[in-house]
């Protein structure tokens, strides 16, 4: 059996006949990009999400970019994040001139540990920014806390968190800011790339809006040198179909992670997600450890099943952060799961039987080694 670790595929052909007629409306207006989809994105993006702005982007990269230019950071400044993420949530940072600055993570959720974020704090400092893991946030109540105690704003990186919740709020909208991606394997991704910024305040919305298109807010008036990261019509398109049925490709998302961890648990040599009080989860990515990580990926490469490693080498590792002066063993946690972690297929389209074959294939590496 081949099982695919994740395939775009069996959800277009359930939606195609709508995703041809919305993308035809498209090509007979002939607004390919901020057209009327966009717009209408933007607005249903703001009610799923119960925040008063929403804006579009190019990516979710440059969401995050975007994001922190609204928030005023700067040359020289601070912004506290995780070594254990996609590489643009440190780029990000220093795109805008800032220096990020690293926090290890909580061995079992594999979010920032925020008991060690005070300790990080200086006179720069001038952001957090949370990254919302695999499938579910970070410990948003105490990051809140922290950054009232030491007037600090908070961006929150949601690029894999749509649909999650942290004490009923959706993720995104607990901080100043939050940002999306819809990459194309996000819990809700586009056919390309795509990004948006949520936020309450209509003063980072109105700064993102004109930031995205080279500074501009009536055109050829230019308030201030901008960027040209606008989404295409299309994607906007795409998006308003594939919204309206979000709220049941996460219940079948959590249905798959809650049968891998049902048909896991019994194999000790493996750990299984861990889950924090007071979150709606969203399983993003299943991601397990092991301490024979590299030799079970090999075997189940051989058994046809796709799998990928979030995260191989810690940001504070990556060679273009050796000016950082971090160095192996600044971070344990992150490094000993960068290690050991692995993620498996995961889609709302993904058939039991698949799921069974992955299960007992990884009881076969260990029961038959």
């Amino acid at each position: 059996m081949k099982v695919p670790f994740f395939t775009p595929k069996r959800q277009y052909n359930n939606i195609k006949s709508e995703i041809k007629k919305s993308l035809n409306k498209v090509l007979e207006h002939g607004l390919y990009i901020l057209g009327p989809e966009v717009e209408e994105f933007e607005n249903n993006l703001a009610n799923y999400t119960n925040t008063k702005e929403a804006v579009c982007v190019a990516s979710g990269s440059d969401a995050l970019f975007l994001g922190l230019k609204a928030l005023g950071i700067k040359e020289r400044d601070e912004v506290i994040t995780t070594p254990f993420s996609f590489f643009s949530t440190a780029s990000a940072i220093t795109r805008v001139g800032a220096k990020p600055v690293f926090v290890d993570i909580n061995p079992k959720t594999f979010n920032i540990d925020v008991t060690k974020i005070e300790s990080k704090i200086t006179d720069k400092t001038k952001a957090i920014l949370p990254v919302h893991l695999f499938l579910q946030p970070a410990q948003m109540d105490k990051i809140m806390e922290i950054a009232e105690k030491y007037n600090l704003s908070v961006l929150e990186d949601a690029a894999e968190a749509f649909g999650m919740e942290f004490d009923n709020t959706k993720a995104g909208a607990i901080g100043d800011i939050g940002i999306f991606s819809f990459y194309p394997t996000k819990t809700l991704g586009a056919y390309g790339d795509g990004g948006a910024v949520v936020t309450n305040k209509e003063k980072y919305a109105e700064e993102i809006i004109s930031l995205r298109n080279h500074g501009q807010l009536n055109r050829y008036h230019h308030k201030e040198v901008g960027y040209n990261d606008r989404l295409d019509t299309f994607q906007g398109a795409i998006l308003n179909i594939k919204l309206k049925y979000i709220d049941n490709a996460i219940k079948k998302r959590n249905e798959i992670g809650n049968l891998y961890n049902k048909k896991l648990k019994e194999i000790e040599e493996i750990q299984t997600p861990y889950l924090i009080e007071n979150i709606q989860e969203v399983y993003y990515v299943y991601s397990i450890l092991s301490d024979k990580r590299d030799q079970l990926q090999k075997h189940l490469e051989e058994k046809g099943i796709g799998t990928k490693i979030y995260y191989p080498i810690p940001l504070h590792l990556q060679e273009c952060f050796k000016y950082l002066n971090y160095k192996k063993g600044s971070f344990p946690v992150a490094e000993k799961v960068s290690k050991q972690i692995l993620a498996l297929p995961l889609f709302p389209e993904l058939r039991e039987e698949e799921i069974n074959y992955v299960v007992e294939s990884i009881k076969e590496f260990y029961y038959k080694n």
